[in-house]
């Protein structure tokens, strides 16, 4: 722990005596239901017979998937049948001592399965019903299928990124599901809102999460200059700069850190030129300036021109690969991996990424099987397995 002196393992989770129903899939809700679970909540993962998805995506070993418990870690899983009248009655049992439910099926489903909020709060008024969708749960586009590149190119996203790529006219592939993580999040955040107003009012809430809505938020620059005229350089391009053996982050966003970059590279003049002495001027002569960098940065190894950068305070990085990343002796420091084992062994998953003071922020140390812990949770409701 970085914050205080004292012993991390005596503290309780933020949220440890919350019971979470969760019937989410693949990455949204899951990444959402696991932050849940990394603060102290009791998460009772739903699961069909034949598993979710996620447990079969790559790596895989003995039958484990890591992708699905890097999602998952510290969650129980319980099987069900919600077709049928057993499972819709453990549900209804279940509820009554449930405090959050998250669900990302297509905006009717729940319904069909008379499991919908109305059905589930008149059990418990006090169920935070949390819904993650594509487009919300109402309205011309909810019942639209979608998934995190579908509300990439949908949101203006990718449009938005691709004006930042000179030369370019085809959007970018999509590899990384931003979309997923960021509407999880922001799922995470509404319902600790709805409990902390539950604490007010004694009622539970019903959650409306849209994918789009959420994905929007990453264009913030982007959603006011879509309203009024304006020139079409509105900022630098921040690129790569190259090196002898790769490529350097260097991110000029104040005038201190622009003057120290000049003086770093051996151009102070530069700071009084014309093209670049102010903001203005060096947004429109971008490309010669940072020329100019590159000038300075093609001799030298990435780790001379990241030393001279550091050295000076010019915000800067190497570009790593990811196992480069977890290998930063900053993420030791901070206790930023967790391992988690499952039947396939052990891996390594990110923890929250926030650390506090008077509460314990861990991710689970275990990725359950399919089904492992559908006897003790069904008994606790005075249920067998159906």
């Amino acid at each position: 722990m970085t914050i205080g002196h004292f012993d991390e393992r005596n503290l309780t989770g933020g949220f440890a005596g919350l019971r979470v129903l969760d019937f989410s899939t693949t990455i949204a809700g899951p990444h959402c239901t696991r932050m849940l679970a990394d603060m102290g909540a009791e998460v009772i993962k739903i699961e069909s017979a034949e598993g979710e998805t996620m447990r079969s995506r790559a790596p895989v070993r003995n039958g484990c998937s890591t992708a699905f418990g890097q999602l998952n870690a510290g969650k129980k899983s319980v099987v069900l049948d919600l077709k049928s009248q057993a499972g819709l009655e453990a549900i209804k049992k279940l509820i009554v001592s449930t405090d959050v439910l998250v669900e990302n099926f297509r905006p009717g489903v729940m319904q069909r399965l008379r499991l919908g909020y109305d059905d589930l709060a008149g059990i418990n008024p006090r169920l935070i019903y949390c819904s993650i969708s594509g487009y919300g749960q109402t309205g011309p586009s909810a019942t639209l299928p979608a998934y995190a590149p579908v509300i990439h190119a949908a949101s203006g996203y990718d449009m938005a990124h691709l004006a930042y790529q000179p030369g370019r006219s085809r959007p970018d592939h999509c590899g990384i599901y931003h979309a997923d993580v960021v509407t999880g999040t922001y799922a995470y955040g509404a319902i600790a809102s709805a409990l902390y107003q539950r604490e007010r009012t004694g009622r539970g809430q019903h959650i409306d999460c849209s994918m789009l809505e959420s994905m929007l938020t990453l264009t913030l620059n982007e959603i006011q200059w879509s309203q009024f005229e304006v020139a079409p350089a509105q900022r630098p391009m921040f690129s790569p700069v190259a090196t002898s053996d790769g490529y350097v982050m260097i991110a000029i966003a104040s005038e201190k850190s622009f003057q120290t970059l000049m003086s770093v590279i051996g151009q102070p003049d530069w700071v009084s030129h014309p093209l670049f002495a102010r903001y203005s001027d060096r947004r429109a002569n971008w490309v010669a300036l940072m020329d100019g960098v590159e000038v300075w940065s093609k001799p030298l190894a990435t780790t001379q021109c990241l030393a001279a950068l550091n050295d000076a305070g010019v915000p800067s990085s190497a570009y790593r690969t990811v196992a480069e990343a977890l290998d930063d002796p900053q993420l030791a420091h901070r206790g930023a991996l967790a391992e988690v084992a499952d039947a396939g062994g052990t891996f390594r998953v990110l923890n929250l990424p926030f650390r506090m003071s008077e509460a314990k922020v861990a991710a689970g140390s275990l990725a359950a099987a399919l089904g492992e812990h559908t006897d003790e949770v069904l008994a606790e409701v005075g249920l067998s397995k159906p």
